[in-house]
């Protein structure tokens, strides 16, 4: 597993406690506990600034209280920080009376800490575990064990996640909680009009396929995601340099940021008619590669010239969109690692965020606000299409100029997403160096804001 089933324990009044201090809190605090603990911090350089931790030691030598200095707005990072402090087997207990942290933040937070992906490398450490009531266990369990898996998909290098086994893990996964799954694949994508999926993944070793996951009443509102699924991306025949492909098993972040999302909902229950499609696919070279200058029909019937083979992602995200449009969702979301110019405009932590719809991107933004998993919305500027025109196409699928790239390529997924509430993210799908609860390493990046979105529109 990789969360440790053992980091969350039964509510025990036993354990160790754990304080959670504001900065201005921390003197008063210290000053009515044992003169050895203070001596001791002062013989250890201890500061009190926010994100420090310490471990008290009792009479025995060992860990007998700890506390942690919270950030000016305390959340679950704070004590995912706590967590990676402490010691490896102790079992501890929250004591925060002023409730700065809900229990079940606290015990999501202290979950993704725990992570660690452990498939080629065992890690044999006994972590600390964390006491929480029953229902604060259950709601952090479910989202972190969403938001483990589609770390895993991320972490799996391509040789053992192609898109066979990306689809299968997602079925699995889907199933196991009551989804029903289907998958087109090979042959019958051209059979059942998915040329565009077809065209990019044709080359690949393994058959590229589109996995629909569906769930949920008839009669609730439609909600339908949408998740890039390139289980590697050489570049085809516009080659990447070496560099360029060391971290392209992550170019199938989007579906696995979608899976997890979609996992997330089924797991709270929501009351929506969820669907989840994932085109999967390996961008390769050889024979059978699309070329550049090839024009490919779509779902949606509109042609693609393609100006660039590494711009593959939104080619095989036009055919999953347009099917997503053509049932008139009540929502659609998308994600994926679309453009190096989303990157170089907000850097690695930042996803991107495009949506037509004031109303859509501002409750979306606001959750990831609330959620300290932040968004930035960028626009979807309607003077730059002019940018993939094509001369024999309908579109090009790369910029004719080097401007703007993440915000063409949106404008190019707009063309078949349909006129509804539809939101488009370009993320990374990695964490470029480890924080709190974030190691580093593959990312199912902006889940829990998205969820915290989404129960807002349709609680109940």
């Amino acid at each position: 597993m990789p969360i440790p089933a053992a980091c969350l324990a039964d509510d025990d009044a036993g354990n160790r406690p754990l304080h959670l201090l504001m900065k201005d809190e921390v003197q008063g605090w210290l000053d009515a506990r044992p003169e050895r603990e203070r001596r001791w911090l002062d013989a250890t350089g201890f500061k009190a600034e926010p994100g420090a931790v310490r471990v008290l030691p009792g009479e025995d030598g060992g860990a007998a209280a700890a506390f942690a200095v919270l950030s000016e707005r305390p959340c679950l990072w704070d004590v995912a920080a706590a967590r990676d402090a402490l010691p490896p087997g102790a079992a501890w207990r929250i004591e925060d009376p002023a409730k700065r942290v809900d229990p079940a933040e606290a015990a999501l937070g202290w979950r993704l800490a725990a992570y660690r992906f452990d498939r080629y490398r065992k890690d044999a450490g006994e972590g600390p575990s964390l006491a929480v009531d029953a229902d604060a266990r259950r709601r952090a369990e479910g989202l972190s064990d969403a938001i483990a898996l589609g770390r895993d998909l991320v972490n799996t290098p391509a040789g053992d996640l192609g898109p066979e086994a990306l689809c299968a893990a997602i079925a699995e996964a889907a199933e196991a909680l009551g989804a029903r799954t289907k998958s087109v694949v090979g042959d019958a994508l051209l059979a059942e009009d998915w040329p565009a999926i077809h065209a990019v993944g044709r080359a690949g070793p393994e058959a590229p396929r589109l996995l629909d996951v569906a769930w949920g009443e008839k009669d609730a509102p439609k909600l339908t995601l949408v998740g890039k699924g390139v289980c590697f991306d050489t570049g085809g025949l516009d080659i990447k340099p070496a560099s360029g492909m060391l971290l392209m098993k992550k170019d199938m972040g989007g579906a696995a940021a979608m899976a997890a999302l979609a996992l997330a909902v089924i797991r709270a229950g929501l009351p929506v008619r969820l669907r989840l499609l994932v085109p999967a696919v390996e961008n390769s070279i050889s024979a059978t590669s699309f070329r550049p200058g090839d024009v490919v029909r779509t779902r949606k019937g509109l042609t693609i010239e393609v100006g660039n083979t590494d711009a593959e992602g939104r080619v095989i995200l036009a055919d999953a969109l347009h099917e997503a449009a053509s049932e008139n969702p009540d929502l659609i979301l998308d994600a994926a690692t679309l453009t190096g110019a989303a990157r170089v405009a907000l850097g690695p932590e930042l996803p991107v965020l495009f949506a037509p719809q004031d109303g859509v991107a501002g409750g979306i933004l606001e959750a990831g606000e609330a959620a300290f998993e932040p968004l930035w919305r960028l626009p979807l500027h309607q003077p730059y299409r002019a940018y993939i025109k094509s001369r024999i196409a309908d579109l090009n699928n790369a910029g004719a100029k080097p401007f703007a790239g993440a915000i063409t390529a949106a404008l190019f997924l707009q063309s078949f997403a349909g006129e509804g509430d539809w939101a488009h993210l370009d993320l990374f799908g990695w964490n470029d160096e480890a924080r709190p609860g974030r190691p580093k390493g593959g990312e199912a990046m902006a889940v829990r804001p998205l969820l915290a979105y989404l129960k807002g529109r349709y609680a109940r």
